[in-house]
């Protein structure tokens, strides 16, 4: 313990907090989307710390930056982390940047201590983790690891219009390195938890095994539009009945699955959307996640056995449809292995658990050994311009990072 280098924290806490100044909002967030003049003066300030740390620079057609650091044998696969640097429209300063960042600080440890590694280290920014500006989210770490094809993600459009291929030429970053293709020895993602389990357990390190699967839907009840004062209750085809019986049934779902379960309908529009109109139809979406493909499964037949039900009992014609998928991932067990080490070398509480978001390491994981470090956030709350963690809790996850990629550059 007293022989392992140690990150510079107050160095870190200054790079997190100037970053945090790009993009800043009154509220103490960041708007940083994807691919805006925002996110372009945050990668060139990336950029040239990473130069200022002796790395080399390279942009593939995605506009993904690897920064680099060499190893001892250039010939083997280097150890890679990293993360985004795009926020929401609203977001907060921690959420991606803070992986990104933590990576420098490895590099930039490593040079004050003289350490030369076997492999190279090498930093990664993701473009589009968010999806905020462009759908769907993760678009470049998925066409990285062949999840999409190039043309797809460059052609993915904003809502004026815009491509991702005519926004990294804007902003200057349509890189010409090719997309993938190429060996990874150990990938690892640092992030904030985005939930309130490691707060409220006093827990500083989360060892992430995985990640919840996905399921989306979207489902449209059809009634009849009437007027609220003329029309009798006994004579009506209330869509929005249908929808309340729907989220009713749906929370039920989720709850029946204990701490893992998750269910969600997020989003509705109702029509017509007036005050004294009995709504004759709603569009809605509904969301399960779970870390095992089996339940998942059940509660698809669930979903599409009550809306039935509810239809039928309600006099509604429905269509459901399933618009994503995603399989639960599974965590490599040597990089699991490698972060739970160092969290015990370094004395900090730590628990295994599964990841409720999706990352980009879920899709590098289909390509390279690869796991995630979370530390806590307060309350929980991401996604939100009141964002925070405190100093003590990044510093810990960047020195869980360092360890952990020292470990994998060794071997």
């Amino acid at each position: 313990m007293t022989s392992s280098p140690r990150i510079n924290a107050a160095r870190f806490w200054d790079s997190l907090m100037e970053m945090a100044q790009i993009g800043g909002t009154p509220k103490g967030g960041v708007s940083r989307l994807a691919l805006t003049e925002e996110d372009r003066i945050g990668r060139d300030l990336f950029a040239r710390w990473a130069t200022q740390a002796g790395c080399t620079l390279r942009v593939d057609a995605m506009g993904n930056m690897f920064a680099r650091r060499p190893g001892r044998h250039e010939s083997l696969s280097p150890v890679l982390t990293g993360s985004h640097g795009d926020s929401q429209p609203a977001g907060g300063k921690f959420d991606g940047i803070y992986g990104v960042l933590a990576g420098l600080e490895v590099i930039r440890t490593l040079n004050d201590h003289n350490i030369q590694t076997d492999r190279a280290i090498e930093v990664v920014n993701w473009t589009n983790e968010e999806g905020s500006r462009f759908a769907p989210a993760m678009i470049a770490s998925g066409v990285y690891t062949g999840v999409f094809d190039l043309e797809y993600g460059l052609s993915r459009t904003d809502a004026k219009g815009i491509s991702i291929g005519e926004a990294l030429k804007d902003i200057g970053y349509a890189g010409n390195e090719p997309m993938g293709g190429r060996e990874i020895h150990a990938a690892f993602e640092l992030h904030i938890e985005q939930g309130p389990i490691l707060e409220a357990e006093d827990i500083t390190i989360g060892v992430v095994t995985g990640a919840q699967g996905q399921r989306w839907y979207e489902i449209e009840l059809t009634g009849r539009s009437a007027h609220a004062g003329t029309t009798p209750m006994n004579h009506r085809l209330d869509a929005l009945l249908g929808l309340s019986r729907v989220v009713e049934a749906v929370n039920a779902m989720g709850v029946a699955q204990g701490d893992e379960g998750r269910a969600t309908v997020g989003w509705v529009n109702v029509f017509p959307n007036s005050r004294n109109v009995v709504p004759g139809r709603v569009l809605f979406s509904v969301e399960f996640r779970h870390p095992n493909e089996a339940v998942l499964e059940i509660l698809d037949g669930e979903l599409r056995r009550e809306v039935v039900a509810i239809a039928e009992k309600t006099g509604l014609q429905h269509e459901l449809k399933q618009i994503f998928q995603y399989a639960p991932i599974a965590f490599d067990a040597a990089c699991i292995d490698s972060v739970e080490r160092a969290a015990v070398e370094l004395g900090y509480s730590h628990r295994k658990m599964i990841s409720g978001a999706g990352h980009d390491a879920c899709y590098l994981s289909k390509v390279a050994p690869t796991s995630m470090i979370f530390v806590p956030c307060v309350d929980g709350l991401s996604h939100n311009e009141a964002e925070h963690i405190h100093p003590h809790w990044a510093e810990a996850g960047a020195n869980v990072l360092l360890l952990a990629m020292l470990d994998k550059a060794a071997r």
